[in-house]
């Protein structure tokens, strides 16, 4: 596939998926949740869909209880409040894993995330643990981005990459599927971060788990209607916790390294303590055979 690229050289088919979930959070998305949720429908008839919905004032959960009171594929979770992209997430897996879906797909409300992009996930699926739409592969874009917000992403990933040695060059991404079996192994339990933050941590605990991470290119497009919810406290969360963990594994990195090197023999002391082992050797061998002054030997 163009642009694809990988993780892992595990590429063994990991089987067709049967019961994949779309997962929607919302917060004042009542604009554009309809549509979305209508060309889902239209490029994947059976798959479902699930809005995670933190209290949002313009009524957006409302909206949802009408399309899944139309389609019982749509399900919908009323969370108490605005807890972060993050939150809605894990308690979105979770549930999902609790009813027996075999993959989830991060998406966003706005449209940014074309599900006409969708089958390309589940196509690359087939033979990934973790699937990523990425812009910034061969074959990705975005359309209607300022400057700033391509020269944030790609800073944030270019920053991730320096700090963290991961092999993916879009880590920041939202538009994504992970297979059920993936989520268990990573170890949710203690995830704390938000926003670009939530997507690089999930990334990180993927690769360090020894899973296979595709990325796909696709078409990211900047919404039409509401407003971002990246901010300047994102941002800063993002950049301080991914500095963290990447001193841990830099830290790490060296203390293996140092540990390798005090176990390696050295090289300078080996050559003078195997001389002396001969002369040692040597010596034993003169006390156990004595010679006359005419270095004859005795002979019994």
């Amino acid at each position: 596939m163009t642009g694809e690229t990988q993780t892992s050289p595990d590429a063994a088919p990991r089987g067709e998926l049967s019961a994949p979930i779309v997962l929607v959070p919302t917060y004042n998305e009542r604009d554009n949740l309809p549509a979305l949720v209508q060309r889902v429908r239209a490029v994947e008839p059976a798959i479902d869909i699930c809005v995670l919905d933190d209290a949002s004032p313009d009524g957006t959960g409302d909206v949802a209880d009408e399309l899944a009171a139309a389609d019982p594929r749509v399900h919908v979770l009323h969370r108490p409040g605005k807890e972060g992209l993050g939150a809605a997430y894990l308690h979105g897996f979770a549930w999902a894993l609790e009813r027996g879906h075999d993959a989830v797909i991060e998406m966003d409300a706005d449209g940014s995330h074309r599900p006409e992009d969708l089958p390309r996930l589940l196509a690359a699926a087939r033979d990934a643990d973790v699937v990523i739409g990425s812009r910034w592969v061969r074959g990705g874009s975005v359309v209607n981005w300022p400057a700033r917000r391509k020269a944030l992403s790609l800073g944030a990933n270019a920053y991730a990459q320096l700090w963290l040695g991961m092999p993916v060059h879009d880590a920041t991404a939202g538009y994504r599927l992970y297979r059920a079996a993936a989520l268990r192994t990573m170890g949710l339990r203690d995830v704390a971060s938000q926003g670009y933050c939530f997507q690089v941590d999930l990334t990180w605990r993927a690769v360090r788990a020894g899973l296979r991470v595709v990325e796909v290119p696709i078409t990211f497009v900047e919404r039409e209607h509401g407003t971002s919810k990246m901010s300047g406290d994102i941002v800063r969360e993002s950049m301080a916790r991914i500095a963290w963990w990447g001193l841990e594994y830099r830290g790490a990195q060296l203390r293996g390294a140092l540990n390798r090197l005090r176990r390696r023999p050295d090289a300078a002391t080996a050559a003078p303590t195997a001389a002396a082992t001969a002369e040692s050797a040597g010596s034993a061998q003169e006390t156990a055979e004595p010679t006359h002054p005419t270095g004859e030997r005795h002979s019994s």
